[in-house]
C-alpha cells in the first residue's frame, strides 16, 4: 500500500483523513462506489473514541426522552444493517429496566413500545413488562428492596475497535490504501483549493506529497485540528464530553441481560453490560475543553460510577474489584450553553470555501449514514462522476477465517496468551499479518480487547506480544523491549488508583 501511494502519476479521487468510525466508514463508502481512495490516520485505527465507547449499537433511550425522534429513527435503521451485514461483531442484547416506584413501570413501558415502534420493520423482539420475580430472574444480583418490576427490550452490543478493523478490510478489498501511524501534517492547495496533502510515514520519517480530487476530515475529536490546518481562524465546531467505564467480574451481573439505569444524577442513563465475560459500566459525561490522546478516568467518575451501581447491586463494587477502567473523549457538535449531557449524536457534513469536506459529530451507530452523507457530499465538490451508495446491504469482512486457517497451520500459535485472557498466541499472529497490528498496544487495547478485559493481565502479557512482534516484523532486542515498557506505563492508568 505505501508503494501505491508512492505512484503519484494519477490523483486519488478521495483521500480520507482519520481511521476511526466515520473515516473507516466514509472509506468503505468511496472505495464501494468505485472511487480510487486512500485513508490515512495519525496513529493507529480506532485508537481514539472509536474504541473507547460503551459498546452498544442503539437508538439511544436518551434522545427518546429528550424529543430526538429523527436520531432515534435513524439510529435503530442503522442498528438493523449492522445486525445483518456483520453478524461476526453485532448481536441482540437483552436488556431490563428495573423499576420501584409507582407508574414507573406503565411509564417505561410506554416509552420503550414506542422505541420499539419507531425501528418499524427493523424492529427486534418487542418490549414486554416483567414481575418482580420476572425481573430478579433475568438479573439475579439485583436489589429486590421495593421492587415493583421491570421493563425488558432488546438493542444490540458489538466490539468497537474490531468493528473498525473489519471496516478497514473491507476497504482494502474493494481497492483502497488504509495506513496507519501516517499522519498528515499539511495540506496541499491549488487556487485557494486543497488539492492533496503532505502525510509522514512514522516509521520511516518518509514524507508524501499525495494529491487528490477531494479530501475528506473524518478525524472525530480531533476534526477542528485539521479544519485549522486548511482555515487557522476557524470557529470550533466542535465541544467535548468524557466519558469513562469501569469493567467488573461477571459476578456481578451473571446470566445475559443487561441493565439499564434510566436516569442518573447528571440525567444520563447508565448501563451494566455483560461483555466477553466481564462486565462493562458506563458511562459518565464530564465537560473537557478540549480532545485528549489518551484520556483517563477520574476519579470522581470512578467513584459516581460505583455508587451508582451500589443503589441496584445487591454485592456494592469497589475499586478492588475493578478489572479495568477506561474512558473515551465525545464529539459533540457544539449547541447552545448547557450540559454536555444534553446534546445530541447528531452529525454534520461542512464545505470549506476551500473544498475541504469536514463530517464530525455522530456516533459509531450512524457511522454508514455519516460515510454516505460524506461522500456524496465529496463527489460534489471533487467533481466526481456521480455513483449511488450501496453499503446498505454491503457485508463487512470476517477475521475468523484468517485466524482459523493460521491455527491449523501452525498448531505452537493455539498456545494460551494468558490464564486470564481469552486469546491464544494465534490472535496476536493475526492482528501482526492481517491486520496491521504495529505495537504491543495495537495488539492488546484494540486487535484483542485484554487491555480493557484484564490490565493486570495485559501487563503480564506484554513481553510475550512484544517478541512475538520483533520476531514477526523484524525488531531487535531494544525495539521489544522499548515496546513492552511503553505498554505496561499506559497499561498502568486502566488500573484504579
Amino acid at each position: 500500500m505505501i508503494a501505491r501511494l508512492a505512484d503519484v502519476r494519477v490523483p486519488w479521487d478521495v483521500l480520507v483523513i482519520g481511521g476511526g468510525a466515520t473515516g473507516l466508514g466514509a472509506a468503505v463508502d468511496a472505495a464501494e462506489r468505485g472511487y480510487r481512495t486512500v485513508l490515512l490516520e495519525r496513529g493507529d485505527f480506532a485508537s481514539a473514541t472509536s474504541s473507547r465507547s460503551t459498546k452498544l449499537i442503539h437508538g439511544g433511550v436518551r434522545y427518546l426522552r429528550q424529543g430526538n425522534l429523527g436520531l432515534v429513527r435513524e439510529s435503530l435503521r442503522e442498528r438493523e444493517r449492522l445486525l445483518r451485514n456483520a453478524p461476526h461483531l453485532v448481536r441482540s442484547l437483552p436488556f431490563v429496566l428495573p423499576t420501584y416506584r409507582p407508574g414507573e413501570r406503565a411509564f417505561y413501558g410506554a416509552g420503550l413500545w414506542i422505541y420499539d415502534k419507531l425501528a418499524g420493520r427493523s424492529s427486534l423482539v418487542g418490549t414486554s413488562l416483567l414481575s418482580p420475580q420476572e425481573t430478579r430472574e433475568r438479573l439475579p444480583t439485583l436489589r429486590a428492596d421495593n421492587l415493583r418490576g421491570g421493563v425488558l427490550y432488546h438493542d444490540a452490543q458489538f466490539d468497537d475497535a474490531r468493528l473498525a478493523v473489519s471496516l478497514a478490510q473491507t476497504f482494502v478489498a474493494h481497492g483502497g490504501v488504509a495506513l496507519n501511524y501516517f499522519p498528515v501534517v499539511a495540506l496541499r492547495k491549488e487556487n485557494g483549493r486543497v488539492r492533496g496533502v503532505l502525510a509522514r510515514d512514522t516509521e520511516s520519517a518518509g514524507e508524501y506529497e499525495i494529491a487528490a480530487r477531494v479530501v475528506i476530515n473524518a478525524t472525530g475529536i480531533f476534526s477542528d485540528e485539521v479544519r485549522r490546518l486548511d482555515e487557522p481562524k476557524s470557529r470550533a465546531l466542535l465541544t467535548y464530553s468524557q466519558g469513562a467505564h469501569v469493567v467488573l467480574p461477571r459476578a456481578f451481573l451473571p446470566g445475559d441481560t443487561a441493565l439499564l439505569v434510566p436516569r442518573t444524577d447528571d440525567g444520563r442513563v447508565l448501563f451494566a453490560i455483560p461483555w466477553f465475560g466481564r462486565v462493562l459500566l458506563g458511562t459518565t459525561d464530564t465537560p473537557i475543553d478540549r480532545p485528549l490522546e489518551n484520556p483517563r478516568p477520574l476519579s470522581l467518575e470512578v467513584d459516581y460510577l460505583l455508587e451508582h451501581a451500589a443503589r441496584y447491586l445487591v454485592r456494592p463494587p469497589s475499586r478492588a474489584d475493578i478489572l479495568s477502567c477506561f474512558a473515551g473523549v465525545r464529539p459533540l457538535l457544539r449547541g447552545k450553553e448547557g450540559q454536555t449531557s444534553q446534546l445530541a449524536r447528531d452529525f454534520a457534513v461542512k464545505v470549506a470555501a476551500s473544498g475541504l469536506v469536514t463530517v464530525a459529530g455522530g456516533k459509531w451507530t450512524t457511522y454508514r449514514a455519516m460515510g454516505e452523507a460524506a461522500v456524496g457530499t465529496a463527489a460534489r465538490v471533487g467533481g466526481l462522476p456521480s455513483r449511488a451508495c450501496a453499503t446498505h446491504e454491503l457485508p463487512l469482512r470476517d477475521a475468523r477465517p484468517q485466524l482459523d486457517s493460521l491455527l491449523s497451520n501452525e498448531p505452537s500459535l493455539r498456545e494460551i496468551l494468558h490464564p486470564r485472557l481469552p486469546y491464544c498466541l494465534g490472535d496476536v499472529a493475526c492482528a501482526i499479518r492481517f491486520e496491521q497490528a504495529r505495537t504491543v498496544e495495537d495488539v492488546l487495547s484494540r486487535r484483542t480487547r485484554a487491555l480493557i478485559l484484564d490490565a493486570a493481565a495485559s501487563i503480564e502479557a506484554a513481553p510475550r506480544v512484544a517478541a512475538l512482534l520483533a520476531r514477526e516484523l523484524g525488531r531487535d532486542a531494544a525495539w521489544e523491549c522499548a515496546q513492552a515498557t511503553a505498554f505496561t506505563t499506559l497499561a498502568r492508568g486502566y488500573l484504579p488508583s
